[in-house]
Order: structure tokens, then C-alpha cells, then sequence
């Protein structure tokens, strides 16, 4: 809707505009997404203070994790060489749209998870991302890809649980009817088959056994 959202809420399309951007940090609209966010004076530029503001809850994540995070300054020098900003200690959002590798920028100080990612990854397949960009799918496309997997082994774990309970239903069922029809195959007591008797009953007299 064109409702303004609560205060502390998002509104639907700004949550889906957040998970493209977050999903896909490859692409022109989330750079300038989560340049903004991180731009926290608004003066166009990314300053080291406000790179060591985000980096310091990475940190503490990292440490609650009992992971020992990589010192700011090693950090640091790491993301100037990948971005290679025209002025020295200043990241422009052009300078981000330049380097082509965003994604890993972002993800370093805002996304833990994807950072440690990429941390295990070959570092040489970063090297590669741009000779196989065009052929390759998009962060999104993978992200899209996992998701739909995921709901499909969901609905075929649901449907196998709800047939197995209906066969057991339906074995239930069957074994009451076998019941059903076993008792009544089964002869009465008196009607039982019983070995031939030694005594002949007709000879017993039963007056003298009662006197």
C-alpha cells in the first residue's frame, strides 16, 4: 500500500526492495542502497570512522562466536585494495560501482554470515568472477534458485508424511477388518475338534457318582 509504515516498521515494498538488496549486492540500485546505510553523516563519501563503526559488530558477533576477528587495520587495507578509491582514506559510491566486487565490501561490514563465506572461499575464484560474470547466475537468481529447492522439499517431506499416515490408517483399518472376519471364521468352544474320548460315556453311570 501508499501507507506510511509505523514508526519502527517497514512497509511491504521496502522490505522487498531490502531483500533484493541484500540478496544482490552486485547490482547498481543495492550499492546505492547499502552505501546510504552506511554513509551515516550523509556527506557522499565513506570515511574510515564510519567503516571502523560497522566493523566493531562484526567484531563483537565474530567474538561471541569465539572466532578471532582480523584487526581493523589488516581489514582495512584489504578493502582499499579491492575497491582502489581515487582519493586516499575517502570510498565513493563510485569507486564501489567501479571495483565490481561490492558484494564482498558490504558483506564485510554488514552481513556476517556472508562475510565468513567468503572468507573460506578460494581466493583465487574471486579472480574469476569477472571473466565468468557473463555467464554465471546473479547472486539473486541463486538466491531464488536455494529458496524454491528448499520450498519443494518442504511440500514433498509433507506430502510423503501425510501418505505414510494414511497407509498406517489405512493398515489400522485393514487388520480390524481381519479381526472382524477371524473371529467370526472361528468355531465355538463346544464345536472344537477334540481327541476321541477313552470313556464311553453312554456306559458311565452318573446316578452312582452323585449318591
Amino acid at each position: 500500500g501508499r501507507k506510511a509504515p509505523k514508526e519502527g516498521k517497514i512497509s511491504y515494498a521496502d522490505f522487498v526492495w531490502f531483500l533484493l538488496s541484500e540478496e544482490d549486492k552486485k547490482t547498481q540500485t543495492s550499492i546505492e542502497y547499502w552505501f546510504r546505510c552506511m554513509d551515516l553523516d550523509g556527506d557522499g563519501v565513506l570515511s574510515m570512522y564510519e567503516l571502523e563503526y560497522f566493523y566493531e559488530e562484526q567484531c563483537q558477533k565474530m567474538e561471541s562466536m569465539a572466532i578471532e576477528p582480523l584487526p581493523f587495520e589488516d581489514c582495512l587495507c584489504q578493502m582499499l585494495d579491492l575497491v582502489k578509491p581515487q582519493c586516499d582514506g575517502k570510498i565513493t559510491l563510485h569507486d564501489l560501482k567501479k571495483c565490481k566486487q561490492a558484494n564482498l565490501f558490504f558483506d564485510t561490514f554488514i552481513n556476517l554470515d556472508k562475510y565468513l563465506d567468503h572468507e573460506q572461499k578460494d581466493p583465487f575464484s574471486v579472480l574469476r568472477v569477472g571473466e565468468n560474470e557473463g555467464q554465471e547466475l546473479s547472486d539473486w537468481e541463486k538466491y531464488a534458485a536455494e529458496e524454491y529447492a528448499i520450498l519443494v522439499a518442504e511440500e514433498a517431506a509433507t506430502e510423503q508424511w501425510n501418505d505414510g499416515y494414511d497407509a498406517e490408517l489405512n493398515t489400522l483399518e485393514t487388520d480390524v477388518v481381519n479381526d472382524k472376519t477371524y473371529v467370526m471364521d472361528k468355531r465355538s468352544y463346544m464345536d472344537m475338534a477334540s481327541e476321541e474320548s477313552q470313556v464311553d460315556i453312554e456306559e458311565y453311570d452318573y446316578e452312582d457318582d452323585f449318591e
